[in-house]
């Protein structure tokens, strides 16, 4: 940081991306950051998403974290719960195709069937 106009990026980034985590939304991801997660990426995952989601304006998106969900072989794992249609749960995930998940299910509203292990 060298500057205050440093500051204030940071300082914006850091509010975006705690809007994407509170508050009421038609779209919530959730992210499986028990301790098995985090080992498989989890911790990868969510920051990917919350990068993603603040580059293509999506601020109606609430992003939360929830603890083991007992699949730890298909580790990490995120959930999306889009208002309207069926919850889809994706696993064995990275960044990339965290994004991926962002851009096609999220903002296009296609969800990858290829890495979705339930749908409920």
């Amino acid at each position: 940081m060298k500057s205050l106009e440093d500051l204030r990026k940071i300082r914006d980034k850091a509010q975006r991306e705690t809007k994407l985590r509170g508050g009421q939304a038609g779209t919530r991801i959730t992210i499986a950051m028990g301790t098995c997660g985090i080992a498989a990426g989890a911790r990868e995952c969510l920051q990917a998403i919350l990068e993603e989601l603040a580059a293509r304006n999506q601020s109606e998106v609430l992003v939360v974290q929830t603890g083991c969900l007992g699949l730890c072989d298909q580790e990490p794992l995120v959930s999306v719960e889009v208002e309207g249609q069926p919850k889809v749960t994706y696993g064995r995930l990275d960044a990339a195709k965290c994004r991926k998940i962002v851009t096609e299910h999220i903002v296009n509203g296609h969800p990858i069937g290829e890495w979705a292990i339930s749908t409920r």
